[in-house]
Formats: structure tokens, C-alpha cells, sequence
């Protein structure tokens, strides 16, 4: 993979790229800043089909057209729009390995699972999905019929991107409105697709799209090539049985197994590494989010993550790059409990800070009341900070797809009777991970060791705070129920019951008044 920073050209195209937003949704809640038409900018400058790709990727971390002050979808505060902002917030407060101490516009329905239609974050979550699969489909539209393989390979990325868009979909929301580039623009009402039908359309456009794209680590740094859309699809098939009631672990096992034997990337040595400034040099994360101080500023990702991870009372935040704390998130006493004694763990993935912190979630007000997560941060692995010297903005990129979260998908369709894998293999996967974390074979496993509830703890331990706890915690059915309680949950310090309904978000109710064909999902 080359090591060009495609996060560079962000910046150059925070004002470029126009789509015609309204041919999503009939009503999506975007700032009409962003309408303009491509036309004259393409005839003049056929470089700007990069520049449109780029503001594609872009739109999954940035939060607007030209500066970190502003965004494509209405939103009362620019910072709080980020599409990996408002993912990372539903996949993580809604759990137990993440609080919000601030509960102001509506988190705090985050952290008790009781939101409704109305929620603001909700909304913005959905508006920024739909953003991202307006952008694609425009983009189609304007390069359809071009002769040229580079724009084959931007096309098939973009595809990506919204099979990628249209995931999040699937797992937030379910039964949700339809487009792609061959509908009508302008004044469209889309039809709704069930779950079912929707996962049938991303399996099959990844099924495609995935031999065309560029092979394993040749694309420009932050670019998805084939191993992304391997990733995506094992995805897919890992959660299918939620999805559409039917399992499909034998074919998760199936692109594992070619993530795994044929994709190229391998395990970074040291795992905070996975975590820093320069994390852009790892060989391990398949489909990074990139972030950069200078070029390409927001408040979402990582600049989010890092910021409201830190107390200024509790912590120093120039150890952690930046310029202050805003403790907001920390994690709760359930989630600490997955490690034996995080001021003693031998386990090197247990990464809180607790001095000056207590271990419960007694007031979830108090950002002390609960461990600090100490595991972003903006310094590089040689210990110099990120390139904005003010400390406001990181370089760190957000891991979205990174192979030892393959390792475990392999380990766990394989418990789940997957016929494509075999247990030896995924122990010694497993295993690889664990060496890595304790530094020698102390924390190995055996086969007979190697249990569903061991493999959701794992995950715990190895993906915190990356965005797939919710989505787990509901495949295992850990989520809603009383199976498994935190703090919180449901709105009570020692935890109670949430409705089944809850695994899924309501369709907003900006967009359900718009469009006739949308039904309101189940309970909201």
C-alpha cells in the first residue's frame, strides 16, 4: 500500500464537491450550502474526480463543506455532526464500554437506551447515512460511461462506500428508504427496503464489486482495496442471522479465511501502536478513516475520541497530544471487570487511567466516577506530538476495519458452527492476539477455552472504544434484556431491562413525515 497521504487532499475539496442532496431522501436535513452543480468544475479540471472521491471518504470524518465550524446536515452544533462521531456514540455509550458525563441534546438517552424518534443525534446519524449515499450515487451519475481505469476504480470505491453507508443502515436502522444513481434526482419519495431486502442488494453489490476493486494494499493510503470489501462482507454475513433470521457463518468463514491467508496485512507488534499519530504506518489496519491536524480538521473521529476522554483535572493532556480535556466519556465498572485488575493487568490492552478515578459509575455526572480510557492518543510512536502544534486538532486515524478483528469473526463463526474454518486454527488465532498482549504465551487459551462468552469478552478486551460493541453485544444478545446489566442501563445506576425493540433506532420522525413509503420501526 502506498504511503500517500489521500487524507491531504481533503482540504482541497472541503469546497469542491456539490451533490443534489434531495435525491435520497425527499427531505434530508442538509445545509444548503453544499448544493451547487459539478458540471463546469469537471470540464475544467478532470482531476476533480479525485477531489469528488475524496470528499466521499472525507464525509464519513469531517463535518462540512469548508472548516471544522461547519456542516452538511443541520445540526446545532457543527462539532457533534460527525458521521464517525455520531456512529462511534451509538455503537459505544449505548454500552457498557462507554458513559457520556455531559447528557445535553439528548445523550443522556444514549446512555440509558431510551431515546425516541425525535432524538437529535438519531436524526443526525440517519441524515449523515444518507448524505453519504447521495454523494456515491451523484457521483455515479456523473462519471457513467467514462473509458478510463482510474475512474473504474474510483467508481467501484464508491460503491463501496455506500454498501459501507448502506451496512450502517441495515444494523442502526433496518427497514429503511432506497436509491441508487439510476433513480430520479430532485422530488422523489424512495421506496422502503426491509432489512432482508437491503442486505440482499449490499451482499450482492459487494459480490461484484469486490474482484473489481485494486488487490490487496495497492491503493493510496486510506483508500478501501479488495481486502475493505472482504472485510464488509464478512460483516455482513457475521451478523445475517440478525439481520434476516437466516445464519450465514459458513460464507463469513469464506472471506475471512481470505482476509487472513491472502490479504497481506499482519498484526502490529506493539498494540497501542494501532492507536497513535502515525498509526498510518500500521500494516494491520485494513480500512482506516484518515485524520490529520493540519489538513484535514473536525471535531468527530478521533479528535473527538481523544478530547472527550480526558479530564484536565485527572489526567495531563499534553501526554495525550492535545490541548485540554473535555471529560466527556470514560468507561463503566462492567467493562473494567473484563480485565482481571486494570492497575495490575499483565493483559497490555487494558489501557484506562485511574489515578484520581474511582472504579464505579455511581454519578455518571462525575467524569471521576469511572475509569479514563487512555488508548488514542496524539503522539507518535516515537513519542513526538501530532503536526497541529496547538494540540486542538490529531493525526491519529480512526480504525474502522483493522485483521485482528478478523481473527475473532474467524474464531467466533467457527464456534458458532461455521463449516469453513476449524477450531485449531481459530485458537492460534486467538492466541496470536493474546501473545501480543501479554507479551509471551502466559494468557493463552485452549480449543476447549475458546467459548462464545469468552469470544465477546475478547472482543471487549481487543475492540474497545472502536465502534462494535453495540452491534456485538446484539449478535450475542447481551444488548436489550436482562441477560447481562451495566451501569445504567435502562436508567438505573445498578442496571435493569431495556425492550428487545431497542436494537433498533427509530426512522426520524424529519424523514418519516417526508416520505410516504417509510413505516415507523416497531415500539417508537
Amino acid at each position: 500500500m502506498q504511503k500517500i497521504k489521500f487524507k491531504n487532499i481533503y482540504a482541497g475539496v472541503l469546497g469542491l464537491f456539490t451533490v443534489l442532496l434531495n435525491s435520497c431522501t425527499g427531505d434530508l436535513d442538509t445545509d444548503p450550502r453544499v448544493e451547487q452543480t459539478v458540471d463546469n468544475i469537471l470540464e475544467n479540471d478532470p482531476e476533480a474526480y479525485k477531489g469528488m472521491l475524496a470528499k466521499i471518504y472525507s464525509a464519513f470524518i469531517l463535518t462540512g463543506q469548508e472548516t471544522s465550524d461547519k456542516t452538511d446536515v443541520v445540526a446545532p452544533d457543527a462539532g457533534a455532526s460527525s458521521y464517525i462521531r455520531n456512529y462511534w456514540n451509538f455503537q459505544e455509550l449505548t454500552t457498557d464500554e462507554a458513559l457520556n458525563r455531559w447528557g445535553d441534546g439528548g445523550l443522556d438517552a444514549l446512555n440509558h437506551l431510551d431515546w425516541t424518534a425525535g432524538n437529535n443525534f438519531v436524526r443526525i446519524l440517519y441524515d449523515r447515512i444518507y448524505l453519504e449515499v447521495a454523494m456515491a450515487n451523484n457521483f455515479l451519475r456523473e462519471t457513467e460511461g467514462a473509458e478510463n481505469t482510474e475512474i473504474e476504480d474510483f467508481r467501484n470505491e464508491a460503491r463501496f462506500l455506500r454498501a459501507l453507508a448502506y451496512w450502517h443502515a441495515i444494523d442502526m436502522f433496518g427497514n429503511v428508504p432506497f436509491v441508487t444513481e439510476n433513480d430520479p434526482v430532485g422530488n422523489f419519495e424512495p421506496p422502503r427496503y426491509t432489512r432482508e431486502e437491503l442486505f440482499n442488494y449490499v451482499e450482492n453489490e459487494l459480490l461484484e464489486i469486490a474482484p473489481l476493486m485494486k488487490a490487496p494494499r495497492s491503493n493510496e493510503y486510506a483508500r478501501a482495496d479488495r481486502v475493505a470489501a472482504w472485510m464488509l462482507l464478512a460483516k455482513l454475513y457475521l451478523n445475517a442471522e440478525v439481520y434476516t433470521g437466516e445464519a450465514k457463518y459458513s460464507e463469513a468463514l469464506t472471506y475471512l479465511g481470505k482476509i487472513i491467508n491472502e490479504g497481506g496485512y499482519t498484526l502490529e507488534p506493539n498494540y497501542q501502536d494501532l492507536f497513535l499519530a502515525d498509526n498510518d504506518h500500521s500494516a494491520e489496519i485494513i480500512l482506516p478513516l484518515a485524520s490529520d491536524g493540519l489538513y484535514s480538521r473536525s471535531y468527530g473521529g478521533t479528535t473527538y475520541i481523544i478530547h472527550a476522554g480526558i479530564s484536565n483535572s485527572t489526567m495531563d493532556p499534553a501526554e495525550f497530544g492535545v490541548n485540554g480535556g473535555w471529560e466527556g466519556n470514560r468507561t463503566t465498572s462492567a467493562f473494567a471487570d473484563l480485565f482481571d485488575d486494570p492497575d495490575t493487568e499483565a493483559d497490555g490492552r487494558a489501557l484506562f487511567h485511574t489515578e484520581g478515578h474511582i472504579r464505579e459509575n455511581t454519578d455518571y455526572t462525575a467524569f471521576n466516577n469511572g475509569y479514563a480510557i487512555a488508548k488514542y492518543r496524539n503522539i507518535t510512536s516515537t513519542g513526538e506530538m501530532g503536526s497541529d502544534i496547538s494540540g486542538e486538532f490529531v493525526d491519529t486515524d480512526y480504525p474502522m476495519f483493522r485483521l485482528a478483528d478478523a481473527y475473532l469473526m474467524y474464531a467466533e463463526a467457527v464456534v458458532r458452527g461455521g463449516s469453513n474454518g476449524d477450531i485449531t486454527t481459530a485458537t492460534n488465532l486467538v492466541n496470536q492476539l493474546r501473545e501480543r498482549a501479554y507479551g509471551n504465551t502466559s494468557g493463552n487459551i485452549t480449543s476447549s477455552q475458546l467459548t462464545l462468552d469468552f469470544i465477546l469478552d475478547e472482543r471487549g478486551r481487543e475492540l474497545y472504544w472502536e465502534g462494535h460493541r453495540r452491534t456485538d453485544l446484539i449478535r450475542f444478545g447481551k444488548f436489550t434484556g436482562t441477560d447481562y446489566l451495566w451501569p445504567w442501563k435502562g436508567g438505573s445506576l445498578s442496571g435493569s431491562g431495556v425492550e428487545s425493540f431497542r436494537t433498533l433506532l427509530p426512522i426520524p420522525l424529519t424523514d418519516l413525515s417526508a416520505n410516504s413509503n417509510l413505516v415507523q420501526n416497531p415500539g417508537y
